[in-house]
C-alpha cells in the first residue's frame, strides 16, 4: 500500500506542470452485484462525479455478464446520464456499453482486456465530441497482483478512446486513460476501492483531468 502512494505521489506531481488547465474531481460509486444464474450475473451501481463546482455528472447504470468460457466474459449495461453541459445547465442522455472481457491468470497476476463500445442516444451535446458521452471504442488492458495473505489487491489499467465516425479529423483515437489503485475485500459480502487515475484528450489544448475514484460494492448471495 505505500508503495502505491508513492506511485501516485509520482504521478500528481508530474503533471502539475499543467495545473493551469488541468481538472480535478471526485468519482463514487455505489453498487450491488449478484447472480441469475450460475454464468449469468448482474449488477447495479449509482454513479457521482464531483467536480469544482459540485455534481457534474449523476448516472444509474444496470448491467448483466455471462460466463461463456473462462476467460471470456461479454456484458452489456445501460446508463441513463445526466450532465452539466458548460452554461450549467443539466442535460439528459442515454448509453449502451457492448463489452468483452479477456482474462487470464499468471501466477499472482490476473491480465485482462476489454473491449467497449459504447452507443449513446439524444446526446447530451451536439457541438464537440466528447469520447466519454458519444460513440466510441475503448480499448483496456489492465493487471490485478494478489499480495498472499492481504485483503488489498492492486490494480493497474491503461484505456485508449477511439473515435469511429468521420469528424473534422476523421476516425482517430481521441484520449487516453491511466489508472492505479487497490480493491479492499472487507468482511461478508463487502468490497471497497480506491483509485486515482488521469486522462488526456488528444489535439486538444485542455490539460489532464485527474480523479480520485472510490467504489463500493455489496454482494448478494
Amino acid at each position: 500500500m505505500r508503495n502505491i502512494l508513492i506511485i501516485i505521489l509520482f504521478l500528481t506531481s508530474a503533471f502539475s506542470s499543467y495545473g493551469q488547465n488541468d481538472d480535478y474531481m471526485l468519482w463514487t460509486q455505489i453498487g450491488v452485484k449478484g447472480k441469475v444464474t450460475q454464468k449469468l450475473s448482474y449488477s447495479g451501481t449509482i454513479n457521482t462525479r464531483f467536480g469544482g463546482e459540485g455534481v457534474e455528472t449523476f448516472f444509474p447504470q444496470l448491467g448483466f455478464e455471462y460466463k461463456l468460457l473462462k476467460w471470456l466474459r461479454p456484458s452489456v449495461e445501460y446508463r441513463f446520464i445526466i450532465d452539466k453541459n458548460k452554461y450549467g445547465n443539466y442535460k439528459s442522455s442515454n448509453r449502451l456499453n457492448f463489452n468483452v472481457e479477456l482474462g487470464k491468470k499468471i501466477s499472482r497476476f490476473d491480465v485482462g482486456f476489454r473491449i467497449r463500445y459504447q452507443y449513446a442516444f439524444n446526446r447530451i451535446s451536439q457541438q464537440e465530441y466528447n469520447p466519454d458521452f458519444d460513440q466510441a471504442f475503448r480499448f483496456k488492458p489492465f493487471v490485478e497482483y494478489n499480495i498472499k495473505g492481504s485483503k488489498f489487491t492492486p490494480i493497474v489499467s491503461t484505456e485508449f478512446f477511439y473515435d469511429p465516425q468521420f469528424g473534422p479529423n476523421g476516425r482517430e483515437f481521441t484520449k487516453i486513460r491511466v489508472g492505479i489503485g487497490t480493491k479492499l475485500k472487507l468482511k461478508g459480502p463487502h468490497t471497497v476501492g480506491f483509485k486515482y487515475q488521469f486522462d488526456k484528450k488528444f489535439n486538444y489544448k485542455d490539460g489532464y483531468r485527474h480523479v480520485l475514484a472510490l467504489s463500493y460494492s455489496f454482494k448478494i448471495k
